[in-house]
């Protein structure tokens, strides 16, 4: 029984290619020994659902095809029953991987008709048979299975939250997981000391290839555990999952730190199948230049790297240029390039001189034959530029082996990371990381004695395994000390209300003798991406969407009945095209709105609940005419608080769900200290709790 993937008509003989979930059988019917079904057999189509009886037989040698599991026999059927017609596809279905697919938009569509192709079936298959063999090594590791919540408390941190309205507490939202990170950890303080859960997870955040707005990771979390006993379990999970594909991962993963990998290959997820192509730091050759772009990047305090491409003198300018381009793209302002030919050309031969030059290309060691791309620059961007360049230029020219998997793990990442945009740290992890011991002092003199540029030299206990270039997990020490947290929420910004606001539960918790703990959390989709191999997460998940975050099949996301709305006390405005909220927008707002204060601000006879009002109304109209949510976009508050906190939760309301719906690259920022502030202006008077 299957479908009709295609029919042969020879007079005589009819051919049916059919398939079923183990591949195409090749199935005769032949007019003289079942003329009934061989006349059945001519009214059948494409994708037509069939079964027929009959007898299995050898092909003749000659007639074998090895490319099929089934090449070697045929069914002669005696009988040919119709189950099912079927329209016309709207594409054709493939056997095999063809650049002749029809779009992926088209095929997302119809998802369910391009899962009747093998090679999709087979990637789903392989998925079922790595989350089976992770749950029996995680048993046989005496790790114990649980579940944590859905619908959770939004602790805005990394990327957005998806957000859901509750019908029975007006007003509230429930926030869908990004990962069970606080949940694993309070199964740490609760005495389940293994615990694992393949999990699902939701991120609101801009898509790439091997990104969705939901995907499953392998959690795990270890009480009492040391970084070598997580190392030693994740390798060996690898290890069993990686024979299912006829792998054998060698061990022990190598080790390098962040600071190392970073140095060495531009990237913090390096593939070790490229041979060569390290950076080399050019900075030294070049000090006191008066050649501008690059005294300029070293007076910044950035650097001038490069890598040699080994027979990279037979590149051509055009593929110079390519690749410059492409190097743009990480932020590099320009790629210089030397080639050791016959005779030495540069782009930067008029610039530096031939002297330099060649002194240049014996500090990066390059050979006759060689070819050295350059980037200057701030760190991070010489970093990215270069590390994008290395895969690159691998690529194009063929440098990676196939059937060959590289493992190793990156350790030490920074604490917290600097933006610029808005001039703060972030944690680069998340908040809940702990640094290395010997780095403790570092953090409490970059909190408590204010020095902090030294949030910026801070390294963390956390670590990823990478294979090919692919970040397969990420995980860290956990911290468990209520102290130490408080430091790095303070780090972060956040005052004691906010922290106890956000993660006021897990503080709670951390005072109830929280042991020492640590995990990681392998992405199944990604893990999977490496096994198929594949770069397009999409062709690892039965029903994904596209890079907008949407689902093509079903439509959605779709609107919902006014009714819905209404029960969750909810009115949804109209939206006009703005300048996306950020703290500055932000601030303008208020600053206008200051600009236009309603009279009763001078009344001394108003009490301060009333001229808290009467501002705050004034900062709603503000933040509505600028999204252009007149009308709509309310949420109605029944709980009993002032109106005052309902006129804050209104207009916290609607710059989220404006940044979050309308705005997929907004930036979190922090808003109650700037309504606080705005209100302090206005009134004279500190808004409080509110």
């Amino acid at each position: 029984m299957g479908w009709v993937a295609k029919r042969r008509d020879f007079g005589e003989l009819t051919f049916i290619d059919l398939r079923d979930r183990d591949g195409v059988t090749q199935v005769v019917l032949n007019s003289e020994d079942a003329p009934e079904a061989h006349a059945k057999a001519k009214e059948v189509r494409g994708e037509y659902v069939i079964a027929v009886s009959g007898e299995v037989t050898l092909r003749e040698e000659s007639q074998r095809n090895p490319k099929l599991a089934t090449g070697a026999i045929e069914v002669h059927a005696r009988e040919l029953l119709l189950l099912n017609d079927a329209r016309t596809l709207p594409f054709q279905l493939e056997t095999a991987t063809s650049d002749a697919l029809a779009s992926e938009d088209l095929r997302l569509k119809y998802r369910y008709l391009d899962l009747r192709r093998p090679q999709l079936q087979a990637n789903l298959r392989l998925r079922h048979r790595v989350l089976r063999e992770i749950r029996r090594y995680m048993d046989e590791q005496g790790f114990t299975e649980l579940e944590t919540p859905i619908l959770i408390k939004s602790t805005p941190e990394g990327a957005r939250d998806y957000i859901v309205p509750s019908r029975v507490q007006p007003g509230k939202f429930f926030a869908l997981p990004q990962s069970p990170q606080l949940f694993k950890q309070l199964c740490m303080i609760a005495g389940l000391d293994k615990y694992f859960q393949i999990a699902r997870c939701f991120r609101d955040e801009d898509l790439r290839a091997d990104r969705q707005p939901e995907f499953t990771q392998l959690d795990v979390e270890m009480s009492f555990a040391t970084l070598d006993q997580i190392y030693s379990v994740t390798e060996g999970l690898f290890v069993r999952v990686f024979k299912l594909i006829g792998v054998d991962l060698p061990l022990p993963f190598p080790r390098f730190t962040y600071a190392e990998a970073m140095g060495r290959w531009g990237s913090d997820k390096p593939d070790l199948r490229i041979q060569g192509m390290e950076l080399q730091n050019l900075s030294s050759s070049l000090e006191g230049t008066d050649f501008a772009p690059y005294a300029a990047a070293l007076a910044a305090g950035g650097e001038i790297k490069g890598i040699v491409v080994q027979g990279g003198a037979t590149l051509s300018r055009k593929t110079l240029d390519d690749l410059q381009e492409f190097a743009k793209r990480y932020g590099a302002t320009g790629l210089a390039w030397i080639k050791l030919g016959d005779e030495t050309t540069s782009s930067l031969l008029k610039a530096l001189g031939e002297p330099t030059v060649n002194g240049l290309a014996s500090t990066a060691n390059a050979k006759k034959g060689d070819a050295v791309l350059i980037v200057a620059g701030k760190t991070k961007t010489v970093a990215a530029s270069l590390g994008a360049l290395r895969n690159e230029i691998a690529r194009r020219e063929k440098l990676i082996a196939p059937n060959v998997y590289a493992p190793l793990w990156v350790t030490e990442f920074p604490m917290f990371e600097y933006h610029e945009d808005d001039d703060r740290y972030y944690a680069m992890h998340h908040p809940f990381t702990s640094p290395l011991d010997e780095d403790l002092p570092l953090l409490e003199r970059a909190v408590e004695a204010g020095e902090t540029a030294l949030l910026g030299k801070l390294r963390t206990k956390a670590y990823d395994p990478v294979i090919n270039g692919v970040e397969l997990a990420s995980g860290s020490i956990r911290i468990h000390r209520r102290d130490v947290q408080r430091l790095v929420f303070k780090a972060l910004g956040m005052t004691t209300e906010e922290a106890r606001s956000r993660f006021g539960f897990f503080l709670d918790a951390l005072e109830f003798g929280t042991p020492p703990h640590g995990g990681i959390a392998p992405g199944i989709e990604r893990l999977l991406m490496v096994l198929v191999p594949t770069e397009n997460i999409r062709d690892v998940m039965a029903f994904p969407k596209t890079a907008s975050a949407t689902d093509l099949m079903i439509d959605a996301p779709g609107e919902v009945d006014y009714k819905q709305l209404a029960e969750l006390h909810l009115k949804i405005g109209e939206h006009k095209k703005h300048e996306p909220f950020d703290e500055k927008v932000f601030r303008k707002l208020c600053d206008e709105a200051l600009e236009d204060l309603p009279l009763i601000v001078t009344d001394t006879g108003a009490t301060v609940e009333e001229k808290r009002i009467a501002v705050l109304e004034r900062l709603v109209q503000k933040v509505r005419q600028h999204c252009g949510v007149i009308e709509g976009f309310k949420l109605e508050d029944l709980s009993g608080y002032s109106r005052s906190v309902q006129l804050v939760q209104e207009i916290l309301g609607i710059v989220d769900f404006d940044s979050l719906h309308e705005h997929s690259h907004s930036n979190f920022f922090r808003k109650q200290p700037i309504i606080q502030e705005y209100v302090q202006k206005a009134t004279g008077e500190k808004l409080g709790d509110a």
